[in-house]
C-alpha cells in the first residue's frame, strides 16, 4: 500500500445508488501524498466515466467514525457509516448533479490508519512550510 514511504494508494469497490435503488459497481481510487497531507485525491471509475474528487483526510476520518443522523461534512461531500456498520457511504454534489456511493468501511479505516502512519493528524503544517515557502516566492517573483 506505501510506495516509497511517501504515499498511500488504496482501491476500494464500492456501489454508485441509483434513485431506483438499483447499483452500478464502481472502483473508488484513494491516493494519499505525504507532500499534500490534508488531501486525498479520490478516483471514481465506472464501466465508462471517472470522476476524480479531492477529499480532506480529515473529512474522511470523521465520517469513519459518523452516522446517518450527524454526517461528516456539510458541502459538497458527506461521509457516514451505513446502519450497517461495515458499510460507508458518500454522498457527493456537483455540477453534474448527486451520486450517492456505498463501500465496505474497512479499506477507508485501513487507509487513513495507512496516512496516519505517514503523517499523524497535526504534523500537516511543518510538512507544507517549504511548498508554502515556493508558493510565496513564485507569487513575489511574478
Amino acid at each position: 500500500m506505501a510506495e516509497q514511504n511517501r504515499d498511500v494508494r488504496e482501491v476500494v469497490p464500492m456501489h454508485l445508488v441509483l434513485s431506483d435503488a438499483s447499483v452500478l459497481p464502481i472502483s473508488a481510487e484513494l491516493s494519499f501524498e505525504a507532500t499534500d497531507p490534508y488531501t486525498v485525491r479520490v478516483a471514481f471509475s465506472g464501466a465508462s466515466a471517472t470522476s476524480t474528487w479531492l477529499i480532506g483526510r480529515e473529512l474522511i476520518a470523521h465520517g469513519i467514525l459518523a452516522d446517518a443522523t450527524a454526517p461528516a461534512g456539510t458541502g459538497d461531500v458527506r461521509i457516514w457509516r451505513d446502519e450497517d456498520p461495515a458499510y460507508l457511504l458518500m454522498a457527493l454534489s456537483g455540477v453534474e448533479g448527486d451520486a450517492l456511493l456505498a463501500g465496505p468501511a474497512e479499506p477507508f479505516v485501513d487507509f487513513v490508519a495507512a496516512t496516519v502512519a505517514l503523517v499523524p493528524f497535526g504534523a500537516e503544517g511543518p510538512r507544507m512550510e517549504d511548498e508554502i515557502s515556493r508558493l510565496i516566492v513564485s507569487l513575489l517573483d511574478a
